[in-house]
């Protein structure tokens, strides 16, 4: 039994290349009257930075955990450049952002194997570059977005377990938030919701999966012997840090869809919010007499640039400051207030990125302003009460919704293949039980 189940995935991967010889192409798109060679160049590189966001969070996460698990936190982030690049391919593509099915859900079998995507017009939203550059340029967000929850199941969960809760994570949660959030038919974007790279889309998503997953798995044994893990590399947090950094002005600058100056504003407020919350989050350790550390400095960062992706599009410079300073401290509490209880988050997901991407989201509601974004709103601050609590309720729903459907995939996980390993596999670590691999 257990050598068939090692051979699904294998067999699952054969059938769809070999699926992949027979589909239909179709006769290229000309688009000389429509592309603009410059939107292409930008949109290229941007999606490489996107990439890179992969894995810097492997070393970001990788040097947080303990020194037997560096390696297989890495590996569980990393694999989906793999995994989820081809499951974009293949479907996920349509189901995010194929024909709306009642502002639900993608009609699967628009782009089934990304049949015909050369010879498609643009997307509606981003009218001057290929549709194929498109769908890779949101690939990458699918990548990253369920290796975000891999900090709060670290040193716990089987990696095999933990491939299939990502395929299961994209089809049923991520897939249907991105279709809601980015489609034009989706029931959120008809809502009015404002979600510029991925507050509640990335996020959100990630966070509140995260945190149904550090419930469903328990905790760990040093987890309630209440024994201190150490970090195994602050370096590689740093480097992580650095290439989260780097990535995001693609991840945020990119979800212009052009080179305008919308896309100068993104970069701007994204560099701005998060050195402010790097600093806030340090600061704000140091009032409550604790050492400023490299470790909070980077958590801090990647906490501003998570609760500026929302805003990025739709608010000005000062106010992304703001943003960041505020998120900061948020989280820090929210990290606190979580080592009170009984969760363990182990690299704290839910209240760096789902409670980051929250106040991202009521932020943008707040300091939205179309002078900055003619294609968005006014926040309360200027007047958009209605706007304000449109966002809010879409936000309320993404957090409902992510919670809900995290504990189902994971429990679907479970059922399929044992989602923990065993004790002693724990005990002597994930790299060696799961790898067989050492630092």
């Amino acid at each position: 039994m257990n050598k068939i189940s090692s051979s699904v995935p294998f067999l699952v991967l054969a059938f769809v290349s070999i699926l992949g010889i027979f589909v239909p192409l179709l006769v290229d798109f000309d688009g000389a009257k429509v592309y603009n060679w410059a939107d292409i160049s930008w949109m290229l590189i941007s999606s490489a930075l996107v990439l890179l966001m992969t894995p810097g969070l492997a070393f970001f996460y990788g040097g947080m955990v303990g020194k037997k698990n560096v390696i297989s936190t890495m590996m569980q982030s990393f694999i989906a450049t793999g995994l989820i690049s081809v499951l974009w391919v293949v479907v996920g593509f349509s189901l995010a952002f194929g024909k709306s099915i009642h502002g639900f859900i993608g009609d699967p079998r628009e782009f089934f194997m990304m049949k015909g995507i050369n010879g498609h017009e643009p997307w509606s939203l981003a009218p001057t570059i290929p549709l194929l550059l498109f769908a890779l340029f949101q690939m990458k967000f699918a990548i990253i977005t369920p290796a975000l929850v891999v900090g709060a199941t670290a040193e716990r969960i089987r990696f095999t377990s933990y491939v299939l809760f990502m395929v299961l994570f994209s089809l049923l949660i991520y897939a249907p938030i991105a279709h809601w959030t980015w489609h034009p038919d989706g029931m959120l974007f008809k809502m009015g919701v404002l979600d510029f790279a991925g507050g509640t889309v990335v996020h959100i998503s990630a966070g509140c999966a995260a945190l149904a997953g550090a419930i469903m798995l328990k905790r760990r044994k040093v987890h309630i012997a209440h024994e201190e893990v150490k970090p195994a590399r602050i370096p590689y947090v740093l480097l992580g840090t650095g290439l989260l950094w780097f990535g995001w002005f693609g991840f945020n600058a990119g979800s212009a869809l052009a080179a305008n100056s919308l896309a100068v504003n993104a970069f701007a407020n994204t560099n701005t919010a998060s050195a402010a919350a790097g600093l806030s989050w340090i600061f704000f350790d140091s009032i409550r007499g604790r050492k400023p550390s490299a470790l909070g400095f980077c958590i801090g960062a990647v906490v501003g640039l998570v609760a500026i992706t929302p805003a990025a599009g739709f608010v000005g410079l000062p106010q992304s400051c703001f943003i960041g300073f505020i998120a900061a401290i948020i989280s820090n509490l929210a990290v606190y207030w979580k080592g009170k209880t009984t969760i363990d988050d182990t690299l704290d997901v839910f209240p760096c990125h789902g409670i980051g991407g929250i106040v991202g989201m009521i932020c943008t509601g707040v300091f939205a302003n179309k002078k900055i974004n003619a294609a968005g709103n006014d926040g309360l601050m200027y007047g958009g009460t209605d706007f304000f609590l449109h966002q809010l309720l879409g936000c309320f729903i993404v957090v409902v919704f992510s919670i809900v459907m995290g504990f189902v995939v994971f429990k679907i996980v479970d059922i399929i293949h044992p989602i923990r390993v065993t004790p002693e596999e724990e005990e002597i670590g994930l790299d060696i039980s799961q790898h067989n691999e050492k630092l």
